[in-house]
């Protein structure tokens, strides 16, 4: 590819054209905090489209750091790296939501980022999290916010049995204690060093779901339908991402209330919605907003071999400020998450997986994450499964899961 293809710095901020014709030879970078495994596919992304790339993550073997053209190896709100990062890229996002909201407010001030501080903010703390689906209009389970001891003594017992959760640096189930009464909540509270916390109802679940969309500067929203998700021990295991995995009706209220959520907070770049499926007596059930994450999603990685443009393509294109493309998805897909006990046998004992055997079935789809070390319960990659008909492609993936030992592959 010669220089003049490629996309090409401008001065035109906040938004990034990413288009060729302003007489400029330097190409222009966009820059991601965080080193990890979504940060990596978004550099991946963002260098197939010819631009150039930064990552700022403290870990010298981080993931993306690896194989990005720059790596600002600094803490996340060191401001000698942050300037470095400003200095390097045209517009900057991030991978993870537990970044600084005020490292990124740094970043903006000097260059675009997106999604903005504000919204990572929301993303951040579930007490703001939830005031913002109530002002978008869409429902979340009943709850109440314990930040005191009062709060606790005053709260309405039509709650328990509940969930208590931290109100930040829950994810993948962290954070969070079921309780059944008054008595196992207090508790609870004080084993989380009483932080401000939310109390959701438990409510009988049928299914979990999420929608994946992208937002550009101008407002323009391209999103995926909705998918299936399943989760084992709260990290997500598999994604059922084809016709008929949700019925037709709930899977439009879903993206229609994720629109909303996107629209409310003024958000730009990609944006996964996270939904319950609550049993209301109905045979669809009711649906229900359980969280967002302001970054691509594990739920999302079907979309990097069913699909005409993949989450991280949606990233780029967002935060370049590009026209957001037409979606389509060409074949139904499952997506099975792979995790550090792939690595292990029955009793522990480190093993290396028959990728051989995996990889010969029809429609399999690796990816692995470039991390040295295998642990229980930690990310190494994912494998994506397609195919021409969804019988064949729940039979290859039966398979698939024999194979690599995997759980949670019960049919919607």
């Amino acid at each position: 590819m010669s220089t003049s293809q490629l996309p090409l710095r401008t001065i035109d901020l906040p938004v990034l054209p990413g288009t060729v014709g302003t007489g400029s030879t330097q190409v222009a970078t966009l820059g991601v905090m965080g080193g990890g495994q979504l940060g990596r596919m978004f550099v991946h992304a963002a260098q197939r489209m010819g631009f150039f790339t930064a990552v700022l993550d403290p870990d010298p073997q981080s993931p993306a750091g690896r194989v990005s053209h720059h790596h600002v190896q600094t803490a996340y709100d060191d401001a000698t790296g942050l300037a470095h990062l400003s200095q390097l890229c045209d517009a900057i996002t991030t991978e993870f939501e537990n970044v600084p909201a005020l490292s990124l407010q740094t970043l903006a001030a000097q260059r675009p980022v997106a999604p903005g501080a504000q919204a990572v903010a929301v993303a951040q703390n579930r007490i703001e999290e939830k005031s913002h689906f109530v002002a978008s209009g869409v429902l979340c389970a009943p709850y109440a916010v314990i930040e005191n001891a009062e709060h606790l003594a005053t709260l309405d017992t039509a709650l328990l049995p509940g969930i208590l959760k931290t109100a930040r640096m829950g994810y993948d189930g962290k954070g969070q204690v079921r309780v059944a009464n008054a008595a196992e909540l207090a508790a609870a509270w004080e084993d989380l060093k009483r932080v401000p916390c939310v109390l959701e109802k438990m409510l009988p679940l049928k299914a979990e779901c999420s929608v994946l969309l992208a937002r550009g500067w101008d407002g323009q929203i391209v999103a995926y339908p909705a998918q299936r998700n399943v989760h084992v021990d709260g990290i997500l295991a598999v994604t059922h991402a084809y016709v008929g995995n949700l019925p037709a009706a709930l899977a439009a209220r879903a993206l229609a209330a994720a629109q909303s959520i996107a629209r409310q907070i003024d958000y730009v770049g990609v944006l996964c919605v996270e939904f319950f499926v609550v049993d209301d007596g109905s045979p669809e059930g009711d649906l229900i907003v359980n969280e967002i994450a302001p970054r691509p999603h594990n739920s999302g990685h079907y979309t990097m071999d069913a699909c005409s443009h993949s989450q991280f393509d949606l990233q780029v294109y967002s935060l370049a400020g590009l026209a957001l493309p037409e979606l389509r998805q060409h074949s139904p897909a499952i997506m099975l998450n792979l995790l550090g006990d792939v690595w292990q046998d029955a009793a522990g004992k480190p093993r290396t997986p028959d990728w051989q055997a995996v990889l010969a079935l029809p429609g399999t789809h690796l990816h692995l994450y470039g991390k040295l070390a295998a642990r229980p319960g930690r990310k190494m990659g994912h494998l994506n499964i397609t195919a021409g008909d969804i019988p064949s492609l729940l039979a290859t993936t039966r398979q698939v899961a024999e194979l690599l030992g995997l759980p949670g592959l019960e049919q919607p």
